[in-house]
């Protein structure tokens, strides 16, 4: 734990994210947050994302009449690609920040009809489901990598294949 500290403090100083607070987060370590989370997917994410956050069936596909799918959220997902405020946006908007809102969205915006609050406990809930080292990966996007595991320096992981962060244990 103390190397992946040390590397997280030295990364954070290079990039000068160790005074950016991170806008939005989701705890994945708050049992309360991750519970509330749990409810709020059940009941406005789950008819799409899956029960078991697997997705649609052939999500990776864009198909010409249905569009995009909705894609899994467990590890079989790319959804530990993004930080959580670009998640949060997707959320929010339908779309991530820095897409023009012209472009066709198959994700409904819940930022009118959900609090962020909400919202953040979803997140929470998702990347509490996320094998350990998806989870290092994610928290290596958001700023002062927020969300890193508390056990990332205890327990067996291993970075995913496609993931490009070189880390020293």
């Amino acid at each position: 734990m103390r190397r992946l500290a040390r590397f997280a403090s030295a990364l954070a100083l290079l990039t000068g994210a160790a005074h950016a607070a991170p806008v939005h987060f989701a705890n994945a370590d708050n049992p309360v947050l991750v519970e509330r989370g749990r409810l709020v997917y059940r009941d406005s994410c789950a008819s799409c994302h899956g029960r078991n956050l697997q997705g649609q069936p052939l999500w990776q596909l864009l198909d010409r009449y249905a569009g995009r799918r909705a894609p899994a959220h467990d590890a079989t997902g790319h959804t530990w690609q993004h930080s959580d405020e670009d998640l949060f946006h997707m959320t929010a908007l339908g779309r991530f920040a820095a897409t023009s809102p012209r472009e066709v969205s198959y994700m409904p915006a819940f930022g009118g009809g959900m609090k962020d609050s909400d919202i953040l406990a979803v997140l929470a809930f998702i990347k509490s489901r996320w094998p350990t080292g998806l989870r290092v990966s994610q928290a290596m996007l958001n700023p002062g990598f927020a969300g890193m595991p508390a056990d990332a320096g205890t327990t067996d992981w291993t970075l995913p294949p496609n993931c490009k962060a070189t880390v020293r244990r």
